[in-house]
This record gives C-alpha cells, structure tokens and sequence, in this order.
C-alpha cells in the first residue's frame, strides 16, 4: 500500500487528468455558514480571552449545538483567536481589539442547530453596535449526493 503523504491539499501533485465537470446542482441541505462582522465592539472584551471563551461556549449551547472542544490564543500585544469544536461542525472568532472588530464564522450541519442564534449571543456579549451578517445553506451537489465515495490512493 502506497504512503499517502499529510498534507492540507486533498489531491496535490495529482499527475492523471481530472474527471470532467460535473454539474454542481445542489440537492439536499447539509447545513447553514454564517459569516459574522462585528464593529464598535467593547475592545477589553475582544481581549479577554477567558471571556471570550464563555461567549464561545454560551454561543454553542444558544444555537442548540454540542461543543466537543474550545481552543483559544490570546496575542500580545493584543487580540484573541478562539475555534470551537462542535459535534456540528465550528465557531470561529478573531478579535481587533485596537479596531473594536471582530471576525466571526459558525457553520453547523444538520437541522436541529441554528447558527444565527450563537450570532445574536456573540454580537450582545461583545457589545456590538454594527453587524454584517451574511448567512447561507451547503448544500451537497446533486453528482455525490447519493453516490459512494472512496479515497483514491496514489
């Protein structure tokens, strides 16, 4: 069996052609991404990051999803990243807090989960007086939906 190497990129130096196309109709709903901009934020709490973490973790349990593991960094002089593991998918914030910005991202899969709910409690928590909120469904192209997929080995 053929060492297949780590890397980040799912087919690199791939040396065959590619298969043609497919049509990329979309079918059934495999979740929702919410791409979250918050500005004029409290900039002591974008660097707090035992704060944030309690944000994260109340954003989780807001939209109905389980949280499986929370990593956060905090920089000097200043900012903080936090990713949030969820059995559904993540949460994701970087924090400006020189700029009193935030970037956020929350995708979670299935139906059962509502992302815009963790949006809300990030917004209010870190006291946000502007959001962009872009919001929009993955969805499963309609080619793989039902097929069975393998890894090709090299």
């Amino acid at each position: 069996m053929a060492k297949v190497p780590s890397c980040l990129h799912p087919d690199p130096g791939r040396s065959t052609p590619l298969a043609p196309p497919v049509e990329n109709v979309p079918t059934d709903m495999v979740g929702k991404h919410c791409i979250l901009e918050l500005y004029n934020c409290d900039s002591s709490r974008l660097d707090d990051e035992a704060f944030l973490r309690s944000a994260i973790t109340s954003a989780a349990k807001r939209a109905g999803a389980t949280l499986l593991n929370l990593i956060t960094h905090r920089f000097e002089p200043q900012g903080v990243t936090g990713l949030a593991l969820l059995a559904e998918s993540h949460i994701s914030i970087h924090t400006w807090p020189e700029s009193g910005y935030a970037a956020v991202d929350v995708f979670t899969c299935g139906d059962h989960t509502m992302p815009e709910k963790a949006c809300a409690v990030l917004s209010e928590e870190l006291g946000s007086t502007r959001q962009s909120l872009r919001s929009f469904r993955r969805r499963t192209p309609s080619a793989i939906a039902d097929s069975q997929r393998e890894p090709v080995l090299i």
